[in-house]
């Protein structure tokens, strides 16, 4: 059985839940089980590999009502793997009075002083503390029959195994499963970004040992899992450089369920303690505050677009770019955030080239700090069936002016019209970009702008394709002079037709 089938099976069984109320909250229920399944398989691993591993879930003090609480054991394994264990009543007290509320307020403890094993393990011990504290803050629990909870937990029991290397490889299929679900289920103006996308973009972007990546609106994970995957690939060959690897992840997501999603992500790539994916707004920090020591080498994300941001968010950015459109405002921050000589490639639909107004001085601001360097043109329906808007990939580095921008415009694959959820977009078919990208020239394809130009335009930056086969270079009065007389003849084909009408009226009258 595939792993997406489980999900469905899994989501089946919640829908007789009389406390599981739509896709939404299946899907909630869904991932933090999932979460701590996934986090028990790789404690597994971890008790093998690390000197001093003590779990998290081993002696949880938390304070409820004042009063400070002990378990002694909250793992998966003492409480879900047994199929024969904790279920009806007995299991939904546990998890209902137990586990959630000492996951929501678990202690931390302090900060170990020295670089000794005995405080790394102390420290490390901490951060996955602070991890699963910021997992579940906003998680909930929504079944009410604890018969049903126990059929659930079964079957993620025994068809999921992430100690499996097949199971983790598949991991992509489960992720699927949920995004679609996710988008299905009212998540207006997100929209996650086809895997085809993401590779290209990280291709292109090329993220190196050391650096420090960043994706400010991470959602599930998707551009940070493959910059894992890219860099571990072809660059970490010792434990050292891993540990570096691990370092070097930062994400942001405002929603609760996508970053959990994009916790357990990280898990699942490796990163042990992903810390450093932040449950918060990206945008409700004040620009001014950013310093040098926040800065980062490489950025990529795709920002939620066409949303607003909730009331006062604007001004936490200059006066001359204040707006509440999402979009506008990540552009900004992100330009904010490079490092001098730092990569970014992001994703933004069409209004945000041509758009005027805030948009214009936003478009200025990147052109003078950055060298946007390239503006691959995406088809319709690259997010179908969620959205039909047009969307472009801008790759650009900071630390000098553009001269000089490159277009591609990126076309269906032969024989299609429109991509589908049956037919996404594959990764192949950037290899013409790839091949494009290092030996640029103009083609029916590809064309340059100046910056002369694009000033002149007003700094819109949607330019159509003046090498496309089928444009006309015609001379405008030769144009005005064709559609003159297309113009007269349908004047003369009307009254034509007018006569012979009235012809025919007058026949029938007589």
């Amino acid at each position: 059985m595939s792993l997406s089938t489980t999900i469905k099976s899994i989501q089946d069984i919640m829908r007789k839940d009389v406390g599981v109320d739509g896709d939404a909250q299946r899907i909630g229920q869904l991932v933090w089980l999932l979460f701590l399944k996934i986090w028990d398989d790789r404690e597994r691993e971890l008790e093998l590999i690390e000197d001093h591993f003590k779990s998290p879930l081993l002696d949880v003090r938390w304070k409820e009502n004042g009063v400070t609480r002990r378990a002694a054991d909250l793992r998966w394994s003492s409480w879900a793997r047994d199929p024969e264990g904790l279920t009806g009543d007995a299991l939904l007290e546990f998890v209902d009075q137990t586990l959630f509320p000492a996951l929501k307020a678990i202690e931390v403890g302090p900060r170990a002083d020295g670089d000794d094993a005995k405080a790394r393990a102390t420290n490390a011990l901490r951060s996955r503390r602070l991890l699963l504290k910021s997992v579940f803050e906003d998680a909930y629990q929504y079944m009410k029959s604890g018969t049903l909870l126990r059929q659930v937990i079964n079957r993620l029991q025994s068809d999921i195994d992430f100690n499996d290397g097949k199971s983790r490889h598949l991991f992509g299929e489960i992720y699927e499963t949920l995004l679609r679900d996710l988008q299905g289920a009212g998540n207006a103006g997100e929209y996650y970004t086809p895997r085809a996308v993401t590779q290209f973009a990280i291709d292109m972007v090329a993220p190196k040992l050391g650096e420090t990546i960043l994706d400010p609106a991470c959602g599930t994970g998707g551009f940070l899992s493959c910059s894992i995957e890219h860099i571990r690939r072809t660059q970490v060959k010792r434990p050292e450089q891993e540990a570096r690897l691990q370092a070097s992840i930062r994400g942001v997501e405002k929603k609760p369920l996508p970053h959990l999603l994009c916790v357990t992500n990280m898990i699942v790539h490796g990163i042990d303690v992903p810390t450093g994916i932040a449950h918060d707004n990206t945008l409700s920090r004040p620009l001014r505050d950013i310093g040098a020591k926040d800065r980062v080498d490489v950025i990529v994300t795709n920002p939620p677009f066409g949303g607003m941001e909730e009331d006062g968010i604007e001004n936490n950015f200059p006066a001359k770019f204040r707006t509440r459109e999402t979009a506008d405002l990540f552009l900004v921050y992100i330009v904010e955030m490079l490092k001098p000589g730092g990569r970014a490639a992001v994703v933004l639909p069409d209004g945000t080239l041509f758009g005027e107004g805030v948009k214009t001085r936003i478009k200025e601001h990147l052109l003078a700090e950055c060298e946007l360097h390239t503006i691959v043109r995406l088809p319709k329906g690259v997010f179908a069936p969620y959205t039909s808007i047009k969307t472009n990939v801008l790759f650009f580095t900071k630390g000098k002016p553009t001269k000089e921008v490159w277009y591609y415009e990126h076309p269906y694959p032969e024989g299609v019209t429109s991509y589908n959820k049956t037919k996404p977009m594959r990764i192949e078919e950037f290899d013409a970009e790839k091949a494009w990208w290092t030996k640029r020239k103009e083609t029916e394809r590809a064309w340059k702008v100046t910056i002369d130009q694009i000033r002149t335009r007003g700094f819109n930056l949607d330019i159509a394709n003046p090498n496309a086969p089928e444009a006309s270079h015609e001379d405008p009065d030769t144009l005005l002079a064709q559609f003159d007389q297309e113009r007269a003849a349908a004047a003369a084909l009307r009254d034509e037709l007018r006569k012979v009408l009235a012809s025919a009226l007058l026949s029938e009258q007589r």
